[in-house]
């Protein structure tokens, strides 16, 4: 797989979107396979619409992936194969912002692959990683897996790595992080901090990173080389 010219990775609140997950053999991007996708979309912060299924990988899964999200070669084996379930998952997103947990070097890379490779697309929406929004609101945790940020706001984590009930989890903790969110960043305004500036590039919205270079700190787009804006720190 070539360098995947993805979206920009955004660290913000948005009202509409889609949240998805993704269920896989194992965490190898480049020999595991998807085995479930599931969506829902969300329109001023309330689900509007679902997508889910489960995804035959046309190879066995390994007992290891099976202890995780409780997925057996039977429960798969009449179920669609890759090509037809990401073709539907990229019909359900459209050109949403795309939301999900740990996303940036995991699912994303793997929608992207399948994308890539079943229909020859890319796949590049906009998209916001939840993990690192969390580590900016909720400083103070001693871990950032999705079940500890659910416990954190008190959301039930029943279910949990299954891809339906993981996006339904973590739209309620987007949802809560959005409030923190838009509080602190009125605040840092407010006292001119200029928070929002640090967190956001001015240029395409992606996440501007702390970075040191001969001639000191700077704040550099995560989205670079596509993006090349740069602001002292």
């Amino acid at each position: 797989m070539a360098v995947r010219d993805k979206g920009k990775r955004l660290n913000q609140y948005v009202k509409d979107y889609v949240v998805f997950d993704l269920e896989t053999t194992g965490i190898h991007q480049e020999q595991d396979a998807i085995i479930e996708i599931s969506a829902v979309k969300v329109n001023g912060g309330k689900i509007v619409g679902e997508y889910s299924t489960l995804v035959n990988p046309k190879r066995h899964i390994p007992a290891s992936a099976t202890a995780v999200n409780g997925i057996t070669d039977a429960m798969v084996a009449d179920a669609p194969e890759i090509g037809e379930a990401i073709g539907g998952f990229l019909e359900f997103i459209g050109n949403s912002i795309l939301v999900g947990h740990n996303i940036h070097t995991f699912d994303m890379n793997f929608a992207y692959d399948a994308v890539f490779r079943a229909m020859g697309k890319k796949l590049d929406n906009d998209y916001v990683d939840t993990l690192y929004m969390a580590r900016s609101c909720l400083p103070g945790l001693a871990h950032y897996k999705l079940t500890d940020i659910s416990r954190y706001f008190h959301i039930p984590t029943e279910g949990a790595h299954r891809a339906l009930n993981d996006c339904i989890m973590n739209q309620k903790c987007y949802e809560e992080m959005g409030k923190l969110w838009e509080v602190q960043k009125q605040k840092k305004e407010a006292e001119g901090s200029g928070m929002g500036e640090e967190l956001s590039c001015p240029l395409c919205g992606g996440v501007l990173c702390l970075r040191k270079g001969r001639y000191g700190k700077f704040y550099g787009c995560g989205n670079f080389p596509a993006c090349r804006y740069t602001k002292k720190a």
